[in-house]
């Protein structure tokens, strides 16, 4: 199954070399950027504090993370 690869969108297969790639098409690539801009994609866990001072904002310690 090397070499296919599906969008992630609709699961229909996606060329490696197009224009919309990941995508299979603009739509999909439309639907992507959409779940982006409305929250629908979250980040899965809580920032560390190292990934928090690279972001440039100070550490929480209200977040249950500890030293």
């Amino acid at each position: 199954m090397a070499g296919k690869h599906k969008c992630p969108i609709c699961s229909k297969p996606a060329s490696p070399g197009g224009e919309h790639y990941p995508f299979c098409c603009e739509r999909c690539r439309t639907i992507d950027l959409g779940n982006w801009s409305s929250g629908s994609y979250v980040i899965s866990r809580p920032l560390t504090e190292a990934e928090q001072e690279d972001a440039g904002r100070p550490a929480s310690h209200e977040d249950g993370l500890s030293d």
